[in-house]
This record gives structure tokens, sequence and C-alpha cells, in this order.
């Protein structure tokens, strides 16, 4: 929130975060805003909320990523079963063996993760297999071409029966119309992001689109009364497409 240009996107915030070194601090406190606030949602009476957070290529590249995820963690009181770590799949490729390890040590932890604007990088199918890799992200631009009997409906349908056949979730991105949403609904896909599902939005807002309690968080015995802390701006929810298993924020 800038004094004079008011909210200003990600999409201009992050480049100069990157440029001044500052994402990898910044990219910390988004995740324990997250991890805090999702945490929050349940000691109000919500214990099934999850939170998906993004990585950047900087943060992957951290040779102490997952101990500095285990401390976020530790300290919101989080589990990690309700984190779900956003990667985009061509930092996911750029050194295989890094890669692999890093993702090893932090889904070693419980932390779900994804990989995000699937079918834009260079990933073969025996990374897929060998990858620990929880959910497949549809980049949004086959979603926003998505057209019977296009090339990009091959795509999206192959992906979703892809991931089902290797007992990945498919989430698809930018869903804006509600052609689409039927068109990915007759194919299978469960889950999916998108403004025709819901725009970016704050905590307090989420919660009243989520319909979540709002019921005061107990105060573990010794510990100071916590105040709600803000939650990151672009967080918006994930809205199933259908049957949803928990209630995800993005």
């Amino acid at each position: 929130q800038h004094p004079e240009q008011g909210l200003i996107p990600p999409g201009e915030f992050i480049r100069v975060a990157e440029e001044i070194g500052f994402i990898v601090p910044l990219g910390i406190w988004v995740l324990r805003t997250a991890c805090r606030q999702a945490r929050q949602w349940q000691l109000s009476g919500n214990p099934g909320v999850r939170v998906a957070v993004n990585l950047s290529a900087r943060q992957f590249a951290q040779k102490d990523l997952a101990e500095a995820i285990g401390e976020v963690l530790t300290d919101t009181g989080l589990d990690a079963h309700y984190l779900e770590l956003e990667i985009t799949e061509s930092e996911m490729m750029q050194d295989a063996a890094d890669t692999l390890n890093s993702l090893h040590a932090i889904h070693a932890l419980g932390v779900r993760i994804s990989i995000d604007d699937f079918g834009t990088g260079y990933s073969s199918l025996s990374h897929l297999s060998t990858l620990p890799i929880d959910c497949l992200k549809i980049d949004r631009s086959f979603v926003n071409s998505l057209e019977a009997g296009t090339k990009e409906a091959a795509v999206v349908r192959s992906i979703v029966l892809l991931g089902s056949s290797l007992g990945k979730a498919v989430v698809a991105e930018g869903i804006e119309t509600p052609s689409q949403l039927e068109q990915l609904r007759e194919m299978g896909c469960r889950y999916g992001q998108g403004f025709l599902l819901a725009q970016p939005l704050p905590a307090a807002f989420a919660e009243q689109k989520l319909g979540l309690r709002l019921g005061p968080p107990p105060v573990a015995p010794g510990a100071p009364p916590e105040g709600k802390p803000e939650t990151r701006p672009d967080l918006a929810p994930s809205g199933p497409v259908s049957q949803p298993d928990d209630t995800i924020v993005r």
C-alpha cells in the first residue's frame, strides 16, 4: 500500500524486491503471515483450512529453505499438512539434483508441493514420477483458450488424466467464464481458481466469501493474546470445481 500510488500489484513490487535482494525476507514474511492467518482460522472453528503460498526462484535456491519453513510452522503452530507451497515448473527444472534434494527436504516436513504454471516448462514424465509432488496446476494460458475441440482443450484433458493416473490433485488456473468451468467439470477437473470463483481478497473479505467461523481463538495457557495478523493481499480463495476435501486459500 503506497501512500501516493495506492495498492501496488505483486507483478510490480515483486520485480523490484528481486532487483534489490529483498525477495527472500519478503517471502518468509508472506509465508509466516499466511501460516499465522490459517492457524487463527483453524482455532476459530475452521479445522480444514489450508493455505497455498508461492515460492520465488531465489527462495527455492536457498540451501536452508526447509529449515526456514520448519521454523515458520513451529512459530505459528500450523500443522505442515495445512501448508502447500507452489513452485513454477521452470524454476523446478533449473537444477535437477538440487531440486530433488530441496523438494524431498520440504516434503519430509509434511508440506504439500504444487507445480505452478504446469504445461509451460520442460518437465518430463520421468520427473513427475520421481519428484515428491502433490498437485499439478494447469497454466492459465491453456484455460484462457479453452474451447471444445481446440488443442488447448486436448492438453488440459491430458493433464487432468495424467494427474489422476499419478494420484495427484489437479487445479485449473485462470477460470474466468462459466463455459470454462463447465468444460473443466466435464473433463473431471475437481479444483480451480480464477476471477469467476473469487478475485484476490484480504483476509476479512475472504472470511465472508468462504463462510468461515469468526469466533475468538483460544489463548494457550501462559501465552499473551495475539492480535489478528494481516494476510497477503493477493491471496485468493481457490474454489473447488466439485466436492472439496478442505478449504484452500491461495
